[in-house]
């Protein structure tokens, strides 16, 4: 499948010969060798450590750190980062990206900041997160090839590399700021050892009444209504709860929204296409829907 051209306002944030501006940054006291552990050089067109592990930057601007390991079977699609570009370009998830950027802006971090966005997708909150702190860079981890080709251009601050978040981070200990979270897995340990003591966390989580207009007659995927209080598990040891944010409205979606919203998330995976389709098209239209969120701002502990 041909990946889907860029769309929006990722197209012009950066051009691909930028991508060394941010990794003299993060290679220089961030992101270490996934291999040996030790520090990386910004090359012409790679990052390399004194033990000569190199690691290449795709023509789209990313940096390959996963080379030779095999990607997750749940990686995003081409058509489903396509559908997830096309859906945010819309500004129907708005509210909550000012909501994050908002959160981080008021979280009295320092000067110059580190931001690690695990499980980044195509950067888009991470885009909007370094527009609220001048100065900060930013890192996009992900899987998804389709996803970094977007990330690495998202903005002019940020670097993006392959990478599967359920493993040791290949950053070093206390060297961020900030982690963003935001519809993605929780590695609490590797959040915490990556965050400096009192760095900032932030979540976001769909609540039990998110798209609750579309589930059952679209047939996708539930939300776990116990989701939160395992968030909370998996998290209390090592940090504290600053404080939460409940982000709840209607938003009125075309029948091409709603199946951008579905292909965009893992409902995609469970759901055969045509028949997808034919329930979308049986919708009214606009369709009103619910979007419900919740956002946490976590504090790493000592």
């Amino acid at each position: 499948m041909s990946e889907p051209p860029i769309a929006g306002q990722e197209t012009a944030r950066r051009d691909v010969s930028a991508w060394r501006g941010p990794w003299e940054a993060l290679a220089g006291s961030v992101v270490r060798c996934p291999v040996c552990q030790g520090p990386l050089d910004v090359t012409e067109r790679s990052l390399r450590c004194a033990e000569r592990h190199t690691f290449d930057v795709a023509r789209q601007g990313y940096v390959s750190l996963l080379t030779g390991v095999k990607r997750t079977v749940n990686a995003d699609s081409a058509a489903m980062v396509g559908a997830r570009t096309d859906f945010l370009a819309a500004g129907h998830y708005g509210p909550l990206t000012d909501a994050l950027a908002r959160t981080a802006a008021s979280s009295g971090l320092p000067e110059g900041s580190t931001v690690l966005d695990a499980g980044a997708g195509t950067g888009h909150y991470l885009a909007a997160v370094l527009d609220a702190l001048p100065g900060a860079v930013g890192l996009a981890l992900d899987t998804s090839q389709y996803a970094l080709r977007r990330a690495a251009r998202a903005h002019p601050r940020a670097g993006a590399a392959s990478w599967d978040v359920w493993r040791p981070f290949p950053v070093g200990d206390g060297r961020v700021d900030v982690v963003l979270n935001v519809f993605a897995p929780r590695n609490g340990a590797e959040f915490h050892r990556v965050l400096r003591p009192g760095g900032a966390l932030l979540v976001v989580t769909p609540t039990p009444r998110h798209l609750a207009e579309l589930r059952e007659r679209l047939g996708l995927l539930e939300i776990d209504p116990e989701k939160e209080e395992r968030l909370e598990r998996t998290l209390t040891a090592r940090f504290t709860r600053e404080r939460t944010e409940a982000l709840e409205y209607t938003v009125e979606l075309s029948r091409q929204d709603v199946e951008n919203l579905v292909f965009m998330g893992p409902s995609a995976r469970h759901v055969e296409p045509d028949a997808l389709r034919a329930r979308v098209s049986a919708l009214p239209e606009p369709v009103r829907v619910t979007a419900s969120f919740g956002t946490a701002l976590y504090r790493a502990q000592p």
